[in-house]
């Protein structure tokens, strides 16, 4: 089973709209970085895609194992 390169660009373009709605601002660069960091083609956008979600997990397990602020106590 092949499948087209447009039905690629959509899923990719599918998953990065939901990575810029749900995962931290900055962790996805813009389609015109991307090309810039990355590279043109359909695997230079997963590549990507796939930093932002590493990025974004590394992220949110930082965010768990911050330990409780100290009380102050005068």
């Amino acid at each position: 089973m092949k499948i087209e390169a447009r039905e690629c660009r959509a899923a990719l373009t599918l998953i990065r709209r939901t990575i810029e709605e749900h995962c931290p601002p900055g962790v996805l660069p813009s389609e015109e970085m991307v090309n810039g960091l990355y590279g043109p083609e359909l695997m230079d956008e997963a590549e990507a895609i796939s930093a932002a979600i590493v990025a974004t997990v590394e992220r949110l397990q930082l965010s768990m194992v911050k330990p409780p602020a100290p009380s102050i106590k005068a």
